[in-house]
């Protein structure tokens, strides 16, 4: 087709996507194309505008790397994370909510006992105690695998630290249930924290004057076959940032009571001399039929 213009160009553009014989991706590409055309008339987008979407996107992915996503952290501070995560895990009231991944995830973590393991390798911090249990509605989940993940006190991940390697892992490790459903561990109390902002992401908050705070919190991911796998957070009570999280990952659900306590003897029976916390916490699997 000749003669294309502003108006009729949508429908070329369609027009040559006719062939895809995946379903499925031509209806994602066909409503792709469609938001973007109506998008760029609705807006009036000019060459330069374009140019610069372009460049930041470059960017975004040049500081891409195997320890740090910045096209999800992109993502997730749009909102787009949490829709798609949304939508994709409707489970009843019962069953524990669905948040967003977060970039620093990693595969490989060390493996522990199901109780006893202190995941703070030195890491500075009030001790935090954790005893958790994963059921379904029909009881305890044995044999769950359990991925577990935080940021220090100041807020970094131990994978943004130079050079690190696995052999240096801090505040994460892998887990399995016990007979009665059970897993229990020693850290340290989570905080609040800005995510990245010295790079793409950064640059898109502080242009719209938007924080860069997520409410203080651990990620866990719950996994066993025959249940709808869990990707969730537990925040902290109280927080400050709980209602203006700059992921949107926060669920009501999702909320933990992190209960201070005086020195003295932990649920573990060892003798705290400082002030440490506890946190009790069951994590409710969707059984997939």
């Amino acid at each position: 087709m000749r003669d294309l213009n502003e108006f009729n160009i949508t429908q070329e553009v369609l027009r040559r996507f006719e062939n895809t014989p995946d379903p499925r991706l031509l209806e994602i590409l066909t409503s792709l194309v469609k938001h973007l055309h109506d998008f760029a008339r609705e807006t009036k987008l000019t060459e330069a505008e374009w140019m610069e979407g372009i460049n930041f996107l470059t960017r975004t992915g040049h500081l891409c790397t195997d320890i740090r996503q910045e096209f999800i952290l992109l993502s997730d501070t749009l909102g787009l994370s949490m829709l798609v995560v949304a939508q994709n895990h409707s489970r009843p009231p019962e069953v524990t909510e669905q948040t967003v991944f977060g970039p620093f995830h990693v595969e490989g973590a060390p493996p522990h006992e199901s109780h006893g393991s202190d995941l703070s390798n030195g890491t500075a911090g009030d001790p935090l105690f954790v005893r958790a249990e994963v059921v379904s509605p029909d009881g305890p989940v044995a044999d769950a695998m359990v991925d577990v993940w935080q940021a220090d006190a100041e807020g970094f991940y131990d994978v943004q630290s130079p050079d690190w390697t696995l052999d240096d892992a801090a505040l994460r490790g892998v887990f399995r249930t016990d007979a009665e459903g059970r897993f229990s561990f020693r850290s340290i109390l989570p905080k609040s924290y800005p995510i990245p902002v010295d790079g793409t992401v950064g640059a898109m908050l502080n242009a719209t004057k938007r924080s860069p705070m997520r409410p203080a919190h651990m990620h866990y991911k719950v996994e066993k076959p025959g249940f709808d796998p869990l990707i969730t957070h537990v925040f902290v009570e109280g927080d400050d940032y709980l209602d203006s999280d700059s992921v949107f990952g926060v669920r009501g659900s999702c909320v933990g009571q992190y209960v201070r306590h005086e020195p003295g003897v932990a649920p573990t029976g060892e003798t705290v001399d400082v002030p440490f916390y506890t946190l009790d916490y069951r994590f409710v699997l969707h059984p997939q039929h």
